[in-house]
This record gives structure tokens, sequence and C-alpha cells, in this order.
């Protein structure tokens, strides 16, 4: 892998919002580490990728888990050039009541999100600190503000705020900026699964999302690319520690 190639690291990437900001700072220049729970699911956005001229590799790893995370930012480290890109995307749902909620659903979207954010980025910033030059961008959500039966998921996507503002502060000093993105509703596999849960054809369940939205539509994973794709340039550089809300309206 060339030099001049800077190294981004994609969690969660294998499918939906993650695929798409693979797909888009490949396209931007970067060499993109497709990270997924399966590394053969990665193979589909790895192609893509490829296939567009792009560089591109599959790379499994559960987040949550500490010596997995080490393990394959050492083995990108080595094989493909050290990250300085870090998309904390990877995320589940296990929506639920309160009063429903299982314990092994609050820690598993916690240690998903929450863990496996910090796990990543403390393992990737170490890279950043040495070449004097990082970005990292995490996923949170609307869902932050408040959302029913999403106990969980709200608790760590406000989470990931703090947990943005915190490493901003931290790593500013070291020409690392950190960023958020909180997107509104998005069509993906994990929000027809949701209108699937409840019973409501997903034509439908879009349709009336769309009609609470003021652009009137509901968003793309390419408009979270897009996004992604401006915290991470050169342009962006005094852009830190901040949350972006891609919703198609104001979100308090």
């Amino acid at each position: 892998m060339s030099d001049q190639i800077k190294t981004a690291i994609v969690t969660g990437s294998a499918r939906g919002i993650g695929a798409a900001v693979a797909q888009r700072l490949a396209a931007d220049g970067f060499g993109i580490a497709v990270v997924d729970l399966d590394e053969a699911a990665c193979a589909g956005t790895v192609e893509k990728i490829q296939s567009a001229g792009g560089q591109a590799i599959a790379v499994g790893a559960n987040v949550s888990d500490e010596d997995s995370v080490n393990a394959a930012v050492d083995r990108i480290a080595s094989e493909f050039g050290a990250p300085t890109v870090l998309i904390n995307n990877a995320g589940i749902t296990r929506d639920n009541l309160l009063f429903k909620m299982t314990t092994t659903d609050w820690d598993s979207v916690l240690g998903v999100h929450l863990r496996g954010s910090f796990l990543m980025s403390k393992a990737a910033s170490k890279h950043m600190v040495d070449a004097k030059w990082g970005r990292i961008v995490n996923l949170s959500s609307t869902s932050a503000l408040g959302n029913r039966g999403q106990a969980n998921y709200s608790a760590a996507k406000a989470g990931m705020q703090g947990f943005t503002k915190t490493l901003a502060i931290e790593l500013g000093r070291y020409n690392v900026t950190v960023n958020a993105i909180a997107p509104g509703f998005i069509e993906t596999e994990m929000t027809a699964a949701t209108a699937e849960r409840v019973g409501v054809p997903f034509e439908d369940f879009k349709k009336g999302a769309a009609s609470q939205i003021p652009v009137q539509r509901v968003g793309q994973p390419e408009d979270i690319a897009h996004t992604a794709s401006f915290f991470v340039s050169e342009g962006a550089s005094f852009v830190s520690g901040q949350v972006v809300y891609v919703a198609g309206g104001p979100r308090d």
C-alpha cells in the first residue's frame, strides 16, 4: 500500500451505514479496513470498493472484546498501514420497554456501542498520536434524545456524545479531531427490522417517518457517508467535539 494513502477503519461496515461510509471514504482516497463481527460478511463491501478502484481489506472483530480489538488493529497496521481514521459505527439494537428489557439486552447494546467505541478508539488512537494526525467519528443517534422502547440504545447513543467531547479535549493536542454524527431515520436493514417487529409494512413505516421530517423524506446511508467524509477531511481540521444531527430537520 502506498505511503500516501491513509488507512481508515470503519466498524460495522458489512452493510448499511457502515458500508456506505466505507465506500465513500474509499472514493475519497482512503484505504479501508472493513471491520465487522463476521469477516466473511465484509466481502461485499470490499468487492464494491475494489471494483471502483479503491483499496480495502476485510477484518473480523468483536468490538466489545479487548483482545479481538487489539488483534484486529495490530493486523490492520501491519498488513495495510497504520490507521489514522476511525469510524465507530458498529451497533446493535435490543429494543424493549424497561420492564421487559433483560440485563443481557442492556449489557449487549452498551457493550457494542460504548465499550466497543472505547476499545477501538484506545487501540487506534495510538497510531494517530504517533502520526500527529487523526480523525475519529462516532455514530450517535437522534435516539440519544430519548425514544420509547430504547432505554439501552438511547443511553448508549447519549453516552457516545459525552465520549466524543471528552476525546476531542484529550486528543486535540495531537492534531486528532473527534466528532459525532447523530442520524435520524435512515433506510437500512435495521429500520426494516424495526418495522417488521412492530408489524408495519416497511414502505408504510417509511412514509409515516417521512411525514414527520421537515424535508419530507427518510435518510439514506449516503447522507451519513457525506457527513463522515467532511469530518475526516483536511477542511474539517478546526472542527472537533461536535455532534451533528443528520435528520432532515432541527433537533434539540
